[in-house]
């Protein structure tokens, strides 16, 4: 895993072009003149599973990647963000719904977006339903009559919901 181009083109220190060095063992930004060197820092999202008797929510993916396809709703987390308040945002902005946070579920790490993913079990206490965001469609669906899932995090909180509620 390496860079074509540095990720971070000038130092955020000094301003001086930064190159493409071996640091700790992997290629990385840094700056000839006052040795900074960037560690790029993966992304945290925060993913919310809803669910209300057998059905879950999802949102059909309105953006690359996994466009067409059905998620969990989902967000990266803001700088200083807190995750749970994320995951409630996310959903607010995605779906129109208002949710309460249960509890955490699990910590993975997502190939596909390449981020560390937070799954929270929560459940709705307002709102209505509208797809909204990023989201081109929101919708419950029955644990019987699934759409195409997008995103291997989902389809594992999907498949262990099933196999726990129905095994």
């Amino acid at each position: 895993m390496g860079f074509t181009a540095p990720a971070t083109a000038f130092c955020p220190a000094c301003g001086h072009a930064t190159e493409v060095r071996m640091v700790h063992g992997r290629p990385r930004p840094a700056c000839p003149d006052c040795r900074f060197v960037h560690f790029p820092n993966p992304r945290v999202a925060a993913v919310a599973f809803v669910t209300r008797e057998n059905h879950v929510l999802l949102v059909k993916r309105g953006v690359q990647p996994e466009k067409g396809k059905w998620a969990l709703p989902a967000g990266f987390i803001d700088l200083g963000e807190h995750p749970e308040k994320a995951a409630i945002r996310e959903v607010k902005e995605e779906t129109g719904l208002d949710i309460t946070i249960e509890r955490q579920m699990g910590l993975n790490f997502d190939p596909t977006s390449k981020a560390i993913v937070i799954l929270y079990k929560a459940q709705t206490i307002g709102g209505s339903l509208a797809a909204s965001d990023d989201a081109a469609d929101a919708r419950w669906f029955d644990r019987k009559d699934l759409p195409e899932l997008a995103f291997e995090s989902t389809r594992k909180a999907v498949q262990e919901w099933l196999t726990e509620t129905h095994p």
